[in-house]
């Protein structure tokens, strides 16, 4: 967990410190306030881009003098910390007790998951953002996902730019970047696939309550020659401009359990529960299999959610770790009951 997290021209924080409990960390205060912006620097903290994905220079303070940090003090004293400076400001900085470090290394020492109202339309949107959603889900499990991940994008945008050049192709330099998206797109489905099966599991043994059980599915399924296949396609590839099979093409399906329908023909009400009760299970998982529980982070969900729900979902994240929920009053709050919450109200003074 967070034990003190400083921000430093960071969104619209020019200088803020907080100190957080192991408990609940609830922020409280008007739109514009700057809550989710504390949600996205904890977030940026782990590996990836963060909660809204966005460029380094999108997250320096406007007016301010460039550049930007996020530092935080986690459990055992080591401090991490993240960010830009003003002279290269789209080239991010991590450092763990002072040592520069890649930014894959930062899932080493936390684990942080988050749900945002932008993943309401998780399944009404392509692809493309399930396969985002999914590898966060199977980072926080298998560490190394992340370079996996990293090396194959390198060796298909490679491969790509090699069939596109109107030169005849070296084959000896294809035959070796499909050898390597095979050995990394392997790696990629098989992390995958153990944590949907994983996830699966926990999803099926959850305890019956007022969230929607989910089903999950990972669609799209690799060639067990993935190097073969690859160069059988290289024509048709070449015409498409891109590859078009590998982990890059998969899916995550979801299923309403109780209504035997696929979540991207239920309600928004019953997405929404879907999602929260996935996120919810992966929490769970985590903590058990990785020994510690991951940091998460819940923006505007007590919002969407009617007393009874609410109440619920405060009962079964109590004494799950850390988790940072924002709102706009601090009424959405109440049922939340102990001594270990931190309760911080917007904007915070400077």
């Amino acid at each position: 967990m967070l034990t003190r997290l400083v921000l430093t021209d960071f969104r619209n924080h020019a200088s803020a410190c907080l100190m957080p409990g192991a408990g609940f960390v609830v922020l409280t205060g008007e739109n514009g306030a700057g809550k989710t912006n504390i949600l996205e620097a904890v977030s940026l903290l782990a590996p990836g881009k963060g909660l809204r994905r966005a460029a380094l220079g999108e997250m320096a303070r406007q007016d301010g003098p460039g550049g930007f940090g996020v530092a935080a003090t986690i459990s055992g004293d080591v401090a991490i910390a993240t960010g830009a400076l003003a002279a290269a400001p789209e080239r991010r900085v991590v450092r763990v007790q002072g040592a520069s470090v890649a930014a894959t290394a930062l899932g080493d020492w936390l684990t942080v998951v988050w749900l945002t109202p932008a993943m309401d339309r998780l399944f009404a949107d392509g692809a493309a953002e399930r396969r985002r959603f999914l590898d966060r889900l199977t980072l926080a499990l298998h560490p190394g996902h992340a370079v996996h991940a990293t090396r194959y994008e390198a060796a298909m945008r490679a491969r790509s730019r090699l069939l596109a050049d109107d030169r005849p192709p070296d084959i000896d330099w294809l035959a070796a970047l499909e050898a390597q998206m095979a050995t990394h797109g392997m790696a990629i489905e098989a992390a995958r696939r153990d944590t949907v099966a994983l996830l699966g599991e926990r999803l099926a043994l959850a305890p019956h309550g007022p969230f929607a059980r989910a089903a999950l599915a990972l669609e799209g399924a690799v060639p067990g020659d993935l190097a073969a296949a690859l160069a059988a396609g290289r024509r048709r590839d070449a015409g498409a401009g891109r590859a078009l099979i590998g982990p890059h093409r998969a899916d995550l399906g979801v299923t309403h359990v109780a209504r035997n329908q696929p979540a991207a023909r239920c309600s928004t009400g019953e997405q929404k529960a879907l999602l929260l009760s996935i996120v919810l299970a992966h929490a769970e998982l985590v903590a058990d299999r990785a020994g510690r529980a991951p940091v998460m982070l819940l923006d505007e969900v007590a919002a969407h959610l009617d007393p009874v729900r609410r109440g619920a979902l405060f009962d079964r994240l109590a004494g799950r770790g850390q988790v940072w929920m924002t709102g706009t009053e601090p009424a959405l709050f109440e049922a939340i009951r102990g001594a270990g919450t931190t309760r911080v109200s917007l904007p915070l003074a400077p």
